[in-house]
């Protein structure tokens, strides 16, 4: 991820020659005084107190600090974010754009996410047509019923393993390996092994990095870990998506099915995996659910849809970079500038509920997939709820009294302002023998 990384595999980093006096206080750079830093316990405890603040201190498009106070701007208003992500040609991926560079140390924790990759993440125009098409084109054959009775075998398995001990801690016994579990079954991995274990831990440090954790070599080990797999699948292709995206008439090399690969695993795992549990705690916590929980497959659908809205597991997502100068939301944007998408501020956006009805049943306008090219490729948002409901249901199918261990004020969310989730879901339930 540094210009220094010795790993084979392509990694994100900054430009050649950049940051090698980073972390002085932006090297001349003007940040605005009405700054706000995108960290701090209020993102944990309560975002959408912080997102309603920031939009009326500063309107649709907010001025923010990123780790060590770089300056970018957060998109909250869903107009505006719609905008940004329907207009490439005004804002891009590539971050080799960001007028930011000089400024960033070479071991910035944001650096997995904008350190730019050779991955569909960063493409643009044809070439970003011709990378997720292949992606949609082997997602498109993944058979959605197959995929779900997969999914409720992972989860027999999974709560087999915890039914007669009446208790479990849902998050990691559940909620992250049943889409892991899905996602590299659908690819060509073994489950279960573990190595399989070792990619889990390395995706989601590298992903959302606690204190103490090095994210940028958790990176590399993931693209280690998916290199061999493109080469097992190269000599011995099977009926799985990493065998037909190297197989696909567009002639993907292996270094590019590797990082579209990690961008497939890494989308479906840990972005669904708080779908699941953000959709457990509703309703474990919501009287409007309490009637209809035990195999009330019309509540759970609502309530998967309404954490979408509410509690979306990716809230923020970084980013875009302006190509030129423009205006966004009365705010000056100038080329190079880095864009972080407001994707939760933006579900909850006043404008688009002049009812207060966050949350529709059936309204699907959500942006939690984004929206324009880089949207989650179709199929993708079908497939995560398909593991997501699968999952969701299976649980309460099997555990028809399980009620959560702890009062649902001691819950703790995950302390990122990137993905929304919790630290833990604690439940009871009444064992039994299998």
């Amino acid at each position: 991820m540094t210009d220094h990384a010795t790993s084979s595999v392509p990694h994100p980093s900054a430009p050649s020659g950049s940051g090698p006096n980073a972390g002085a206080a932006y090297a001349g750079c003007p940040v605005s005084p009405e700054a706000v830093p995108l960290s701090g316990i209020a993102y944990q405890q309560s975002p959408a107190v912080v997102y309603q603040e920031m939009r009326r201190l500063h309107g649709p498009v907010a001025p923010v600090l990123l780790d060590g106070g770089i300056p970018a701007w957060l998109v909250l208003g869903y107009p505006e974010l719609s905008y940004v992500t329907a207009h490439d040609d005004l804002f891009a991926r590539d971050s080799r754009r960001w007028n930011q560079w000089e400024n960033i140390p070479a071991d910035w924790p944001l650096l997995p996410f904008v350190g730019y990759q050779p991955s569909v993440l960063f493409t643009e125009g044809a070439e970003h047509q011709r990378r997720s098409g292949v992606i949609s084109a082997a997602l498109e054959e993944v058979d959605q019923f197959e995929l779900g009775v997969n999914c409720r075998r992972i989860a027999d398995e999974l709560i087999d393993g915890f039914v007669g001990s009446g208790e479990a801690e849902l998050m990691s016994a559940y909620a992250h390996p049943v889409p892991m579990r899905a996602a590299v079954e659908m690819c060509g991995m073994a489950a279960g092994s573990a190595d399989t274990d070792d990619l889990v831990s390395d995706l989601r440090t590298s992903l959302d990095a606690s204190e103490g954790e090095d994210p940028v070599a958790a990176y590399v080990r993931v693209q280690e870990r998916i290199q061999r797999l493109v080469k097992d699948k190269r000599a011995q292709p099977g009926p799985d998506v990493a065998s037909r995206m190297l197989t696909n008439p567009a002639g993907l090399t292996d270094d590019e099915v590797v990082q579209d690969l990690i961008s497939v695993i890494a989308a479906a795992q840990q972005p669904t995996a708080n779908w699941i549990c953000n959709t457990l705690r509703l309703l474990l916590t919501d009287d409007r659910f309490a009637l209809n929980v035990s195999g009330g497959r019309v509540s759970v659908g609502q309530a998967l849809n309404e954490v979408l809205w509410m509690d979306t597991p990716t809230q923020n997502f970084i980013g875009r970079w302006a190509v030129r100068d423009t205006q966004l939301g009365g705010r000056r944007i100038k080329a190079g500038d880095c864009v972080v998408l407001g994707l939760a501020a933006a579900n909850t956006d006043p404008q688009i509920w002049p009812q207060g009805d966050l949350g529709a049943e059936g309204n699907g306008a959500h942006l939690s997939f984004s929206n324009g090219e880089h949207r989650c490729p179709y199929p993708a948002p079908l497939l995560a709820d398909v593991i997501a409901r699968t999952a969701v249901e299976t649980l309460l199918e099997r555990l028809p009294d399980v009620v959560l261990a702890i009062e649902a004020e001691e819950l703790v969310w995950r302390p990122s302002v990137w993905m929304r989730g919790l630290t833990s879901l604690p439940v009871e339930f009444t064992p039994s023998v299998q």
